[in-house]
């Protein structure tokens, strides 16, 4: 009886370390796995403001746990500051590994914007003030290139098959990865002067 129930705890225990092992381990985890740790929001350490419905959570995952005190810094500006009242300027956070860029310009008609992407960083922006439209569609919807890869800048521009398109306000933010094509500052009805926050998270 004795020998029994050991055997039934030392199941339970490496049932149990079997699990821990894999809750660190993102790149084995769920759909359901994923969206459960995404939904604590505990990785946004406090900043108040929510994701947006478009964000990849498994890219997201991958590149957070690769790099979570990048990640942890980022929100840390973002909570931290009072974003309507920062200048206009660039911001290193941890030099060129991770810096963010508060801007002020009017929003544009569709037709004078394009679709980019980056190679090097992730994108998190959020409208501070004001509202745009955001484009995105997966970088395998690309149709014809505009403008060559320039690594100086760590941008193309392209057109693409399809797009989806949403609303950027201060109320949510978005976050673009090397995958994601995309188009920001489009006009939602008027042409109107935002004021936006990127932060840039350099990828290893």
């Amino acid at each position: 009886m004795k020998k029994n129930a050991f055997l039934f705890v030392l199941i339970i225990v490496i049932i149990s370390l079997s699990g821990c092992k894999s809750s660190k381990d993102p790149s084995s985890w769920s759909s359901s796995e994923i969206d459960g740790w995404f939904a604590k929001h505990e990785w946004l350490n406090g900043w108040t403001v929510a994701p947006d419905a478009s964000i990849n959570k498994k890219e997201f995952v991958a590149y957070y746990f690769k790099n979570k005190e990048r990640w942890d810094k980022a929100f840390a500006f973002l909570k931290d500051n009072d974003l309507t009242k920062l200048e206009v300027k660039r911001y290193d956070i941890d030099g060129d590994n991770l810096y963010a860029s508060v801007s002020e310009s009017m929003t544009k008609n569709e037709e004078d914007s394009r679709f980019e992407a980056h190679h090097k960083y992730i994108d998190i922006q959020h409208v501070i003030n004001g509202a745009e439209q955001m484009s995105i569609t997966p970088l395998s919807d690309k149709k014809e290139e505009l403008v060559p890869y320039d690594p100086a800048k760590d941008v193309e521009f392209m057109t693409v098959n399809a797009t989806s398109s949403y609303e950027a306000t201060p109320d949510n933010f978005f976050i673009f990865f090397p995958s994601d094509i995309h188009r920001p500052s489009v006009k939602i009805g008027e042409n109107k002067l935002v004021r936006k926050v990127v932060v840039k998270v350099k990828i290893d």
